[in-house]
């Protein structure tokens, strides 16, 4: 049976490295709340419903404008999965599974989400799109030698800590049942 499991590893990152994960950190956090407020005022204003697609949008013309070029500087990839959460957090309250999504703050925890067109896995090794060198991990297990990546999550906690969440698909065997316990044995 094929399922989803998701492994952490530490990671320490050189100092180029941290600062232009700062970046995406900050600039995903921006689109996101830009996103948000967008679509906040338009149901507001005019009880107009934005989505996805229309976010999607308004990002490639946000990337265009001189004082938000910023935005060009980290992995788009990143931006987009930033906007696709804002959408599952839509779906979500309008589900009654959750509340209205939130805006997103410097403080505390950060973290980036790459889909596999940004980043590469070989040897060990995972190069970040927008990233000079690879991520130094500190591999406490191995991946399943069949595991296909799905994604990753790249993560900083209150403690300056670094994390990296990959999500892989793989194939896992159920376990054999066992015979039940008679009652003279478990006695």
């Amino acid at each position: 049976m094929v399922v989803q499991k998701a492994f952490k590893y530490r990671f320490f990152p050189t100092d180029e490295q941290a600062a232009q994960l700062a970046k995406t950190f900050g600039c995903a956090r921006y689109v996101s709340n830009q996103a948000l407020e967008d679509r906040t005022t338009a149901w507001r204003q005019e009880k107009k419903s934005v989505g996805y697609q229309m976010t999607a949008a308004k990002l490639t013309e946000w990337k265009k404008e001189p004082e938000k070029r910023f935005l060009s500087e980290v992995s788009s990839v990143v931006l987009q999965q930033s906007l696709r959460n804002l959408e599952v957090a839509f779906t979500n309250f309008f589900d009654k599974r959750a509340d209205y999504p939130r805006f997103k703050s410097k403080h505390g925890p950060q973290s980036v989400r790459y889909a596999t067109n940004a980043f590469t896995y070989r040897d060990g090794r995972i190069p970040l799109a927008k990233q000079p060198e690879p991520l130094d991990l500190v591999w406490s297990r191995p991946l399943p030698p069949d595991a296909k990546l799905v994604n990753l999550t790249v993560s900083k906690d209150q403690s300056e800590r670094y994390f990296v969440s990959i999500l892989v698909e793989t194939d896992v065997r159920p376990l054999k049942r066992s015979k039940p316990r008679s009652a003279e044995t478990s006695a």
